[in-house]
């Protein structure tokens, strides 16, 4: 920690107050998600833009401005390079909230907050008409915030290259684009040979017909509970909840919060979610909380949710969707089963372990199997694109998501809220936030890759229960 009466002392006082406003509305976004009633979504708002105009306040202001002079020049040769690195985001961050006008600033965070309640209303009654408006709004807010922000960028980018720095770094529509195209061109190919296949079984098995499995929802959150208790779920620092769309929530350095969802006709979805948004919660549980790293520190968070994502795919896709954890849990779904039905509704381990995996595209990204998944990514950057740079009109969003879907997956939702108003990342205006997903299943590939090399297979350490 800096000595005390240090610049770099001062700085980090005020950066503990400043968190402290964030977690003050983080907790606020998650009881908005769980357990607030919906009439409370105009209040809500006003909270949150209450909040979000003093964070900027705190993050803007010429006081703290001279705190980060201060300690830029309290830096000596031997300074620490993680505490060279803390003052260099700072300084960028600062730059950037001195070029937005604060008046911008509550507005986005009431038309957030707006957004997410008008959003929930809308894809329970399937209406994208109704979610239109609050839409528009968002996008025309963030293209002035876009605006806005240009001037604090090192380089020239488009407002979605702006809008997407705070999810990954020096992020390019041209280098995506790049790693998109092999995803588009080679994806759908491999989709139609899965298909023509009847998909990938084992050596000498042939694929079971896909169950009609009906867990009970008590026992999909029974199972999900046990899920997090063997993978280190302490309740003394974390909560689960239920909600609309699952997401991941750290409230402060010793409180973490996740949400999942039970989805009618998908009994292992919530499984799963629980899987992926824990990965989440396990990162931030990891992160360093000590020294120049600690809570306030830009150091002590993540930088790129590309990374992030890396981490939630890695326990959703490499341990709980792989075939050793699936013999592992089978017997687990069944005994509660068995209680109802005196049935094995997959027909053995490898039929449940192929329900955890189906091979085939689907309507619902959160749903969606490893192969196909990149694509639905590929959609929604695309989409944004359409709609922030190319002018493309909200009404035509409908009938674009499902034009492009066809071409790109092969299928067609039958209504709005298994198509463009299934995700809730537009309805709070996080533009440039979806190419972290499919950075995320890259990168995780690739830790899968190296941690293999140094530690063996990871199949052995799921089998023998060996996932610390």
């Amino acid at each position: 920690m800096p000595a005390a009466g240090s610049a770099f002392a001062q700085l980090h006082q005020h950066l503990h107050h400043t968190r402290l406003l964030g977690s003050i509305s983080s907790a606020l976004y998650y009881d908005q998600n769980t357990v607030m009633p919906a009439a409370g979504a105009a209040w809500r708002g006003e909270q949150l833009a209450l909040l979000a105009g003093q964070l900027h306040e705190h993050q803007s202001s010429d006081a703290y401005a001279d705190l980060v002079a201060s300690a830029e020049a309290e830096l000596g040769c031997d300074a620490p390079p993680e505490r060279r690195r803390n003052l260099e985001l700072l300084r960028l961050e600062l730059e950037r909230q001195r070029c937005l006008d604060p008046a911008l600033v509550t507005q986005l965070a009431k038309a957030q907050s707006r957004g997410n309640a008008v959003w929930q209303d809308a894809r329970a009654r399937q209406d994208f008409a109704a979610f239109a408006p609050a839409l528009k709004e968002l996008i025309a807010l963030r293209r002035q915030q876009a605006a806005q922000l240009a001037a604090a960028e090192p380089v020239a980018r488009s407002p979605w290259e702006i809008l997407a720095q705070p999810f990954e770094p020096d992020v390019s529509k041209a280098r995506l684009e790049e790693l998109f195209a092999p995803l588009k061109a080679e994806l759908p190919v491999l989709l139609e040979q899965v298909a023509a296949a009847g998909a990938a079984s084992a050596p000498g098995e042939r694929p079971p017909a896909a169950p009609a499995v009906d867990l009970p929802e008590a026992l999909q959150e029974q199972l999900c509970a046990e899920l997090l208790d063997s993978w280190g779920y302490d309740a003394s620092r974390c909560q689960r909840s239920r909600s609309a769309h699952p997401f991941s929530c750290t409230v402060g350095p010793q409180d973490f919060r996740i949400t999942t969802r039970v989805v009618p006709g998908q009994p292992l979805s919530a499984f799963l979610a629980t899987a992926h948004e824990w990965g989440h919660s396990l990162y931030e549980q990891g992160l360093p909380r000590s020294g120049d790293h600690y809570f306030p520190w830009p150091l002590g968070e993540a930088t790129s949710m590309g990374v992030h994502e890396s981490q939630s795919l890695f326990w959703e896709c490499r341990v709980a969707r792989s075939r050793a954890f699936a013999e592992r849990w089978h017997p687990r779904f069944c005994q509660e089963l068995g209680a109802a039905s005196g049935a094995d509704p997959w027909g053995g381990a490898f039929g449940f372990w192929r329900a955890l995996n189906p091979l085939r595209p689907g309507l619902i990204r959160v749903e969606a199997d490893e192969l196909s998944y990149g694509l639905h990514i590929v959609l929604r950057f695309e989409l944004e694109l359409a709609l922030l740079e190319q002018e493309m009109p909200v009404e035509e969003l409908p009938e674009q998501w499902n034009r492009r879907m066809q071409e790109l997956l092969g299928v067609q939702p039958a209504n709005d809220a298994e198509g463009c108003l299934q995700d809730i990342h537009w309805a709070e205006g996080l533009f440039g936030y979806f190419p972290s997903y499919a950075l995320g299943h890259l990168i995780s590939a690739q830790l899968a890759e190296a941690m293999e090399r140094e530690l063996g297979p990871i199949a052995g350490r799921v089998a023998a229960a060996d996932e610390a």
